[in-house]
């Protein structure tokens, strides 16, 4: 499972012309689900994007998290980030986990992100989503959890 975070001031999600999602200041997570993942990778994955200190103190340090700041998550799954670029150039999707099982667990991953705490608005899943954000810094942090049993 893969979880792209990027801190920013503001991101929305429209579907058809029709915003559907929105947040404030906080964390937009784009969400990848793999072949053999399972509920514990989207648990820790939640836990370390929901305490990750990535925005800044008083002092202009990364030394808080999501949660200290208060801020927002909005969670878009995005099976690409499963993609294979490593032959060719046309990416392979072999790795990306199928649509029934990855719903499943982004929904998942979406909970364990509000247990931590935060407020969460998600994208629609399967769909052609649009995605605005304000990347603040600009920082963005790739975290990955492989499934232990694989």
């Amino acid at each position: 499972m893969k979880a792209l975070l990027q801190r920013v001031k503001n991101a929305s999600v429209t579907v058809e012309g029709k915003e559907v999602s929105s947040i404030g200041q906080g964390l937009l997570i784009l969400l990848g689900v793999e072949k053999g993942d399972t509920s514990s990778e989207g648990e820790y994955l939640a836990r370390k994007a929901a305490d990750l200190r990535i925005f800044e103190d008083s002092a202009g340090k990364m030394n808080l998290s999501v949660k200290d700041i208060k801020g927002e998550a909005l969670i878009v799954s995005q099976f690409t980030l499963a993609g294979d670029t490593s032959r060719g150039n046309r990416p392979g999707f072999e790795t990306a986990a199928k649509p029934e099982e990855a719903n499943k667990l982004y929904e998942l991953f979406c909970e364990n992100v509000e247990k931590q705490g935060l407020k969460v608005k998600r994208g629609i899943f399967q769909a052609d989503m649009q995605v605005s954000l304000i990347n603040d810094g600009p920082v963005t942090f790739m975290l990955e959890r492989k499934n232990q049993g694989r």
